[in-house]
């Protein structure tokens, strides 16, 4: 908010590159960092402990304030806000790696059974393994596969995409972009797990029969009626 002085309306000064970059690492930091973290990150030791002073300053009266507990900054709740947030309590649980494994598989086979998973993976996994990535509604029924017993077939949702930030399953990266991020040994793991090929292959098949119908349809619409 302006500060005004002898009808003089002063604004606050613009956030320097620095200040910004300071305030960026308090946020996404998941932990209080002291001083000397957040100099080899902005890669300076000029004016830091300034910049965090003015930062401090700056949230004093916002929902958030910048502490300094211990020599070590993070951004907390205002402390008379406290009481509001304890309403917002949520419980974080990792997943376990069997499902982990499941959901990739999932991503880069679907539409794919419980049997198609157990067998890529080459183990059994406990009930509740689906059952859990259904609850996260990262994944979801996608129809039955039309062979004997009629098996279900499980795909990624919508809310996957907007969990991972991904605009769309093309996106996903291939074994080979993995490999090169380091994320994955190639010379050790089978390629066959990562049916990214065959994913995009199938959806290809199936974008095509849609056309399909869709000519048919908009030739009988076309066709004269029948002679009498």
């Amino acid at each position: 908010m302006p500060n005004k002085k002898n009808n003089i309306i002063k604004f606050p000064a613009a956030p320097s590159k620095l200040e910004r970059q300071v305030e960026a690492i308090l946020f996404a930091a998941a932990e209080p960092i002291d001083i000397e973290t957040i100099e080899k990150r902005v890669q300076t030791n000029t004016n830091i402990k300034k910049i965090l002073e003015n930062i401090k300053d700056i949230y004093k009266n916002r929902g958030i304030n910048l502490v300094c507990i211990k020599n070590k900054w993070s951004f907390r709740t205002a402390a008379d806000l406290s009481k509001l947030m304890s309403l917002q309590q949520s419980t974080q649980k990792k997943l376990s790696k069997a499902t982990v494994e499941t959901l990739a598989i999932i991503v880069y086979h679907q539409p794919v059974t419980r049997s198609e998973i157990e067998e890529i993976r080459g183990v059994s996994f406990a009930s509740n393994t689906l059952e859990i990535l259904l609850e996260l509604n990262w994944v979801r029924p996608a129809g039955r596969k039309d062979v004997p017993g009629k098996p279900i077939q499980y795909a990624t949702t919508e809310n996957f995409l907007n969990h991972f930030n991904i605009q769309k399953l093309s996106d996903l990266p291939t074994i080979d972009e993995l490999g090169s991020a380091g994320l994955i040994d190639t010379t050790s793991i089978d390629q066959s797990i990562f049916g990214t090929g065959k994913f995009f292959k199938e959806q290809s098949i199936s974008e095509n029969k849609k056309d399909i119908y869709k000519d048919i349809d908009e030739a009988i619409k076309k066709a004269p009626e029948d002679e009498k």
